[in-house]
């Protein structure tokens, strides 16, 4: 069995922290906020982020990062993308030789990949993994059945990490396609604002396969453009999470894309929603993104200037719509 210190104590580190630990792994669970962490030791739940799954035995929640990583055979990073890079930097004094993330999007500061981040701030560089998939961290909290992918760039994590998560409840696939990967857990977000809009519009059925399928392409050319295999970006972590994060009212995305259609600003959109909105951020970095790759991306471009304020919703669906008949494939 392993040690291991899974780095941030929402919903999802605490989903996956709960698979690791009820798989018979020790587990610290580090939390910012130590009145937090004392909350989740005598709760033997997180009532905060994860109500109603309790915690086994093996899990202890800490707000102290060094009593975390203390020991550990691998760190699994939990934290939004904007809080990614100073966490990273915090783990660089730690020399890890392996690193773990269920991080999902882009890079705030470059808009760059995660993996990069991890490579360019820790020496020498750790092995690493990135986990991705459709997957609620409630129903994973729940025991529902989920499967998830771990893309590692070396073959050893990656069967470590799937080793340790297997269980009857919870399948991970190994897969070597970091880029692919993180690229599928990334765009998805914005896509799922751009379907929640048209749900909120009222705009039917047939628009929201439209917009799913359409930016499955567009993922699928900027992936090309990037180098990830196409095979990745139809499998779990790419259409699985894009028609999850799309259709369904858990996603926090969608729910920001459906109140922005029912007439909502921004601001009052993510109130309404209450917590992390990872499509809002990713639309920019993206935007910066596909214009460096020479990509066009015309469903997220859209999301990205509504979200700045740049063209009205009615405009947007009316410029989507508009945009000159081109063949389905190849155009």
């Amino acid at each position: 069995m392993d040690r291991i210190a899974v780095l941030g104590a929402g919903a999802w580190g605490t989903a996956l922290a709960r698979v690791l630990a009820l798989n018979g792994h020790e587990v610290r669970l580090w939390s910012r906020d130590p009145d937090h962490a004392a909350a989740i030791n005598a709760d033997g739940e997180n009532r905060r982020h994860l109500p109603g799954c309790p915690l086994p035995a093996g899990l202890t929640a800490t707000a102290d990062l060094d009593a975390a990583l203390a020991g550990s055979d691998w760190p699994l990073l939990a934290v939004p993308s904007s809080a990614f890079r100073a966490l990273v930097e915090r783990l660089a004094a730690h020399r890890p030789g392996r690193v773990v993330w269920a991080t999902k999007g882009l890079e705030s500061e470059s808009g760059g990949f995660l993996h990069d981040v991890v490579a360019s701030r820790i020496e020498p560089t750790p092995a690493m993994a990135v986990i991705s998939g459709p997957s609620f961290a409630a129903e994973v909290g729940r025991d529902l059945p989920t499967a998830i992918t771990v893309a590692a760039d070396e073959p050893g994590l990656a069967s470590a990490v799937v080793a340790a998560f297997h269980n009857e409840r919870f399948r991970p696939y190994s897969a070597t396609d970091m880029v692919g990967v993180e690229l599928g857990g990334a765009v998805k977000n914005v896509l799922a604002v751009a379907t929640g809009v048209s749900d909120g519009l009222g705009l039917g059925a047939n628009a929201r396969a439209a917009l799913i399928t359409r930016g499955l392409a567009e993922i699928s050319r900027l992936g090309e453009a990037l180098g990830a295999d196409p095979q990745t970006l139809i499998g779990l972590a790419g259409m699985g999470d894009l028609l999850l994060t799309c259709t369904d009212d858990q996603s926090r995305n969608r729910r920001f894309g459906f109140a922005l259609g029912q007439g909502q600003d921004p601001d009052g959109a993510l109130a309404a929603v209450g917590s992390t909105v990872e499509g809002v951020r990713t639309a920019a970095e993206l935007h910066r993104l596909a214009a460096r790759q020479g990509v066009e991306m015309p469903i997220c471009e859209t999301v990205h200037r509504v979200l700045a304020g740049e063209i009205p919703l009615e405009q947007a669906v009316r410029g989507l719509m508009e945009r000159a008949p081109k063949p389905e494939f190849g155009g």
